[in-house]
């Protein structure tokens, strides 16, 4: 009789949940399996730093909120709950309020590295697709400079963006040059 492999037994969410409160490390929940999260590079920080600097400012007093990587997303999709931490997100709706996540984020960044890009560009893109509200899904390059924006409006097609080019969100009204994502990153930090 063949055997099968056995892993943890899945989590419930509330287990989860009340696990992160305690942590001292972050952690990626996907249908009951738990996934530790890895530090960041100089280069990933900065990058996330300026970015969101630049969408607190342009969105200041307004119903919009940046949040950091410390805040989760919660997804819920076939049935299964999911709950990533993006490098960054905007949202805007008033009714999106639990306090240690969000749900519907019209913007999505997540800075890809090269443990990271495969998942970021597959697996939560497939999943954050099916955010109603999503507008914009940005992919940011750490160790070149390079962006990838995905638009609900532009069917999801990818637009590759480059040093000299200008970045536009359409979703949240911010048009910045890519050097400025870039500004105080030595590439390979």
């Amino acid at each position: 009789m063949a055997q099968t492999a056995t892993g943890p037994p899945p989590l419930d969410v509330e287990t989860y949940l009340q696990g992160e409160l305690a942590s001292e490390l972050r952690h990626e929940y996907i249908a009951g399996q738990v996934y530790a999260m890895t530090g960041v590079s100089v280069a990933h920080n900065l990058i996330g730093l300026n970015l969101a600097t630049a969408l607190h400012a342009h969105l200041r007093g307004g119903p919009c909120r940046v949040f950091m990587s410390d805040l989760k997303l919660h997804l819920r999709i076939a049935g299964e709950d999911i709950f990533y931490y993006p490098d960054l997100m905007v949202c805007c709706q008033a009714e999106d309020r639990a306090p240690y996540w969000r749900e519907q984020p019209c913007l999505v960044v997540e800075i890809a590295s090269a443990s990271t890009a495969r998942i970021d560009r597959r697996e939560k893109f497939l999943a954050y697709r099916e955010i109603p509200a999503l507008e914009d899904y940005l992919l940011i390059e750490q160790d070149a400079v390079g962006l990838t924006l995905f638009t609900r409006p532009g069917g999801w097609q990818p637009q590759a963006l480059g040093p000299r080019d200008t970045l536009h969100l359409a979703s949240v009204g911010l048009t910045i040059a890519v050097a400025d994502i870039y500004e105080g990153v030595e590439l390979g930090e």
